[in-house]
C-alpha cells in the first residue's frame, strides 16, 4: 500500500490532495530555497521552480521513517511567479507585498510550478519524474482600501507572487488561463502524469490514502 506524501506546509496543496481522494502523511522539507537558486546560475523559470520541486523532494524522502520509506511516492511543489522578466516568491512583508501588487494590477503573469515525484521501496529511491507547469494569470487592479485590507489580511505574505486564487485573493483574479490547481500549487493533471511515469495508478493511491 503505497502511502502518498506531500513535502510542503501549503494549506491549499494539503487541500487540492484531499479534494482528490487522497489524504496525504505531511512531511515539511525545510530546503534553503536561496542556497538551491543561488546555484542554479542563470536558469529559466521553469528549471528554478522544477530544481526546488526536487529539492524538497529529496529533503523529505531522506528524512522518512522506514516504514513510510519502505514504500511511498515524495511529491514535491515549488510555485514562483513570472512578471517583467523576474521571478517573484513570497513577499515576506507587506511593503514587499504592496509592491508586488502595484506592479502587476491589471496587468497578466506566468505562475510556474514545479513539481517533482520520488518513488520510494525499500527505503531507497527507486524511480523520480519532474515536470514545470505554467497558468496565466490575470491581475485586477483593486482600489487602495481593498488592497489594504488584503495585505492586512496577511494572507499574501507568504505565498507565492503575493496572492491566492482559492482564498481571499480570488477577489482579485479576473481569470486564468491553464489548470487551477496548478495556480493553487499543485496542478492534479501534471501530478496524474508523473505519478504514471514512476509505476503508480491514482485508483491504487486512492484505496492506500484514504
Amino acid at each position: 500500500m503505497t502511502r502518498v506524501v506531500l513535502g510542503s506546509a501549503s494549506a491549499g496543496r494539503l487541500r487540492v490532495l484531499r479534494n482528490a481522494g487522497i489524504d496525504p502523511l505531511v512531511v515539511v522539507s525545510g530546503v534553503d530555497e536561496d542556497a538551491v537558486m543561488a546555484g542554479l546560475g542563470e536558469a529559466g523559470p521553469a528549471e528554478v521552480v522544477g530544481a526546488l520541486a526536487q529539492a524538497k523532494a529529496e529533503a523529505v524522502r531522506e528524512v522518512l521513517d522506514p516504514d513510510v520509506a519502505a514504500d511511498c511516492v515524495v511529491i514535491g511543489c515549488d510555485s514562483m511567479l513570472y512578471v517583467d522578466g523576474e521571478l517573484r516568491g513570497k513577499p515576506g512583508s507587506p511593503e514587499q507585498a504592496r509592491r508586488q501588487w502595484n506592479s502587476m494590477a491589471g496587468r497578466s503573469g506566468e505562475l510556474y510550478t514545479g513539481h517533482c515525484v520520488i518513488r520510494a521501496e525499500a527505503g531507497k529511491p527507486s524511480r523520480t519524474a519532474t515536470s514545470a507547469e505554467v497558468t496565466t494569470v490575470r491581475f485586477a487592479a483593486p482600489v487602495d482600501v481593498d488592497l489594504t485590507a488584503y495585505i492586512a489580511s496577511g494572507e499574501p505574505l507568504n505565498v507565492a507572487g503575493a496572492f491566492t486564487l482559492d482564498g481571499l485573493g480570488g477577489w482579485f483574479i479576473d481569470g486564468i488561463d491553464g489548470d487551477p490547481s496548478n495556480v493553487v500549487g499543485l496542478g492534479l493533471a501534471v501530478t496524474h502524469r508523473l505519478f504514471n511515469q514512476v509505476g503508480l495508478a491514482i485508483g491504487d493511491l486512492w484505496a492506500a490514502n484514504r
